[in-house]
């Protein structure tokens, strides 16, 4: 509701400059020789005018003709409305001002012509997209497979007199990357903290997919 009635406002506002500028127009024009007709034309013509380079400001806001005609249309009006309160004997026009109202409907046409047929401006092109990098490649762990020894045969049984008690087995040494290593800690790190247990290799080489061997070597290296 008070939406509606400030724009009710602003037409009523609207309404009563333009007629009061109308008016002012049409007085002195009357004044200065343009009677009957002619006189009521001169008002339509200034705001005309005036309308038709405001909508090229609108569109192209960087036109200097659309700047410059509104501001001859704009100094036509204003000086109607001032030049009719009372600074100008409308009785005793003067020559100047008189040959500036019979000139006004030609420097209007001129005007509003250039105005119609102003070139469009062309579109600005859009900005083409910057080509990006191409990411780097990450780097990725390889592990590697150390093939499995070849099955030794056992040695033959020792007689009785010659039997000798058997030692411990022993893991065979196999070379373990360093990353695969701290792979392989990171893992059992994990495991301990789970069950509570180390891990043993059967799990270790089930875990990183090794021979039985490296897993061996690797837990091992845990210990």
């Amino acid at each position: 509701m008070f939406r509606t009635l400030r724009l009710d406002a602003v037409l009523i506002q609207a309404v009563i400059a333009g007629a009061l500028s109308f008016a002012h127009l049409h007085d002195l024009a009357a004044a200065a020789g343009q009677d009957g007709w002619k006189a009521w034309a001169y008002p339509v013509s200034v705001d005309l005018l005036l309308v038709a380079a405001w909508r090229r400001m609108r569109h192209d806001g960087g036109s200097r003709d659309a700047w410059l005609w509104f501001a001859i249309a704009l100094i036509a009006s204003l000086g109607a409305n001032v030049a009719t309160a009372g600074l100008l004997d409308m009785n005793d026009v003067p020559d100047w001002l008189r040959i500036l109202v019979a000139g006004w409907p030609a420097l209007a046409f001129l005007g509003g012509t250039l105005l119609a047929h102003a070139p469009t401006p062309a579109p600005k092109p859009e900005p083409e997209p910057l080509d990006e990098p191409d990411p780097e490649p990450t780097s990725e762990l390889t592990l590697e497979r150390v093939p499995e020894p070849a099955p030794e045969l056992p040695p033959a049984e020792p007689t009785p007199q010659e039997a000798l008690p058997e030692p411990a087995p022993t893991v065979p040494a196999v070379s373990v990357p360093p990353a695969l290593l701290d792979h392989a800690r990171k893992i059992a790190d994990a495991h301990h903290a789970q069950t509570g247990a180390p891990i043993d290799a059967a799990t270790l080489r089930a875990r990183l997919g090794v021979p039985a061997p490296l897993a061996d070597s690797i837990a091992l290296q845990l210990t």
